[in-house]
């Protein structure tokens, strides 16, 4: 079964982290201009304080829109973070972020955060993953490799 290193092999370590002090506005630009779901809430030595997703923002601005131009990081992001390792399998870790309903992953190395896995991400390595043996057991079963 893959594991996160081959999904970081594929994908990249891309990785976009923000400061607690940092406004939600930030947060906002930062996430839409990476393209991205979640950042990785770290302070000034690289050590991880918590993540923030779009939907903790989206949550905060329902409630609180009036304050969405001052407001930290820190009064968002969610404290506890899930983390993985590159040795991690993909089916363990579909099933954490199922279970505890996360769908952005930090991977740690030598205990620093160096990329950030999606639900998505996970999904599609395990899918090819399914796909390459379907292959290879068709082949076998017809006698040829597909």
């Amino acid at each position: 079964m893959p594991t996160f290193r081959d999904v970081l092999n594929h994908k990249g370590k891309a990785l976009f982290t923000i400061r607690p002090e940092a406004t939600i506005r930030e947060a906002v630009r930062s996430l839409v201009s990476h393209g991205v779901g979640s950042l990785l809430v770290t302070d000034e030595e690289g050590r991880i304080r918590g993540i923030l997703t779009e939907r903790d923002i989206l949550r905060f601005v329902d409630g609180h829109c009036h304050r969405f131009s001052e407001a930290r990081v820190s009064e968002r992001m969610t404290p506890e973070v899930h983390t993985g390792a590159p040795e991690d399998d993909l089916d363990d870790v579909m099933d954490r972020m199922t279970v505890k309903r996360f769908r952005h992953l930090p991977v740690l190395e030598e205990g620093r955060p160096v990329a950030m896995i999606s639900i998505g991400d996970v999904v599609n390595a395990l899918r090819s993953a399914h796909e390459y043996e379907n292959r290879q057991l068709k082949g076998y079963i017809s006698g040829g490799y597909a």
